[in-house]
């Protein structure tokens, strides 16, 4: 896993402007992963983000990279604890619904849709998704849209600017380090 990569699919997090980011990486080595997400780490957690592997399957791996601060105040909403009490959650903590998340990707067949609430999406958004299905939404961006249409196109506006700057900003020789805002 790249410091380029994360840069590319993270920058809004990376940037303390969301949540967190997911993207998926080639992973021949479990081992050579966890060394370099150990040394990712080592540079992000002490400006307030951490990385984990989420799953490792088919010499792929699911990266979630997060600010662990911001994603206690996300799953603290009132609908988002609903929503994951649903999903059988049992929110001890969010490091706790974090684990949890992991233990469901690995045993349910179809991509838990409550995933958006540790993307920062709005928890009405995600549950619209679950409960209306996708094709009852208002507007379609980052992520499937049921509430505030107009407030979650400003959310997509910033995150691809924000995505745009770190991209140039990178490109010019910028290290993570420097891009890491500290929150």
């Amino acid at each position: 896993m790249s410091e380029s990569l994360l840069v590319h699919h993270c920058s809004p997090t990376l940037a303390g402007v969301k949540t967190g980011n997911m993207f998926s990486c080639d992973c021949k080595c479990s081992k050579e992963l966890n060394r370099e997400i150990r040394r990712i780490n080592r540079k992000l957690v002490p400006k307030g983000l951490r990385v984990i592997p989420l799953k490792l399957h088919n010499g792929k791996a699911l990266i979630y990279v997060y600010r662990p601060d911001k994603l206690a105040g996300d799953l603290n909403n009132k609908m988002a604890c609903e929503l994951l009490k649903q999903c059988g959650y049992s929110l001890k903590s969010s490091n706790y619904s974090v684990v949890e998340l992991i233990r469901r990707l690995d045993v349910c067949e179809q991509f838990p849709h409550e995933i958006g609430l540790f993307l920062g999406y709005p928890p009405e958004d995600v549950n619209g998704f679950i409960n209306d299905k996708p094709h009852n939404c208002k507007y379609t961006g980052i992520w499937k849209v049921y509430g505030d249409v107009e407030s979650a196109k400003k959310t997509f506006a910033k995150y691809k600017k924000c995505s745009e700057i770190y991209s140039r900003r990178w490109s010019d020789g910028c290290s993570l380090e420097q891009l890491a805002i500290c929150v």
